[in-house]
């Protein structure tokens, strides 16, 4: 198989931006994340990643590339397996016929990554393109290479427990349409994500769930101990899974910057550069949290609650600057 590996910033964005251009439907990563409307914040503290509260700052897993899939009618098939020997036939069987798969797995087994590097996140994606003797080729947008790994040690990624277990999941491209009519489905991304930002009904998603997340900073009680504990995994779950909060907007200004060339508006030039301001400031609050975690003094939890109520104004603003031209646009 002829194929082209590519670094990108996030892996389920960078492994569907791949996979389409690999059957001819050219389109960059952000591209792929903005038609995905994929930019979100929830805060869901019935779901626990190290027994704190998941906090997501994009769709779920398979979000991404189910929801670019049907906005372009793409025809996509997903897989999923209960017996690790019928999945790994399955996809030796998809290889043999140079077929380019997507599978979900877990980080903490694949043994190409660095110790260091390694967790316990289930919803890794990546793509395999070959196979060369006994070792898969795999194509991991992380990793700036091509990499290879071991059919048990693949299947062990594949086969994990735990919170978004992926089941053996594997995923293949049938068809993908001649054109897209990209002012339609970039009005109708944006819109849907200026809904999921400002209009969600539930307190714990959007600029709502932000402002309710520093309303738990702000009544956090325990030691000390155990505020570092919660504020350093707030800080993991932005900047050091997956993109992170900061990354994830720093992609979607992007989204909107190639959104601005493809259809001449320059005002979704100033809103890439407001949601840019938006990504430096979630940074600047990570930053402001690990300072406070490592004091010797007594956290300063107003400080961090009021930084990242800055955070869900500014983003509020940028998502109000989308509304307006989504109604412009229609």
């Amino acid at each position: 198989m002829t194929f082209s590996h590519s670094q990108s910033a996030h892996c389920e964005s960078g492994v569907i931006s791949s996979l389409l251009t690999h059957h001819g439907l050219p389109i960059s990563e952000p591209m792929a994340f903005g038609l995905a409307n994929a930019l979100a914040f929830a805060y869901i503290p019935i779901v626990k990643l190290g027994g704190q509260p998941l906090i997501a700052y994009r769709l779920p897993p398979r979000a991404i590339i189910k929801g670019l899939c049907k906005r372009l009618g793409v025809e996509v098939k997903f897989h999923k397996f209960k017996d690790p020997m019928t999945a790994a036939n399955a996809l030796d069987d998809l290889v043999e016929k140079n077929v380019l798969v997507g599978l979900q797995t877990s980080v903490y087994y694949l043994p190409y990554f660095p110790e260091e590097m390694r967790f316990h996140f289930n919803a890794h994606n990546l793509l395999v393109y070959g196979k060369r003797e006994t070792v898969y080729q795999i194509s991991d947008p992380v990793f700036e290479e091509p990499m290879e790994i071991a059919p048990r040690d693949l299947n062990k990624a594949r086969f994990v427990r735990g919170p978004l277990a992926p089941k053996g999941l594997m995923y293949t491209i049938d068809s993908v349409p001649e054109r897209i009519d990209y002012p339609k489905v970039i009005s109708a991304a944006i819109a849907k994500n200026v809904k999921v930002m400002t209009g969600a009904p539930l307190p714990v998603i959007g600029i709502r769930g932000i402002h309710y997340l520093a309303k738990k900073i702000d009544k956090l009680n325990g030691s000390e101990k155990d505020k570092r504990l919660y504020l350093g995994h707030i800080v993991r779950m932005q900047e050091e899974i997956g993109t992170g909060g900061a990354g994830f907007r720093f992609v979607y200004a992007s989204f909107l910057q190639e959104s601005a060339k493809l259809l001449g508006d320059e005002s979704l030039t100033d809103a890439s550069k407001a949601m840019t301001n938006v990504g430096d400031t979630w940074r600047e609050f990570a930053l402001i949290v690990v300072k406070e975690c490592k004091s010797k003094e007594p956290i300063n939890l107003k400080r961090i609650s009021d930084k990242l109520r800055a955070c869900a104004e500014q983003e509020k603003q940028v998502w109000l600057q989308l509304k307006s031209w989504c109604k412009q646009s229609t």
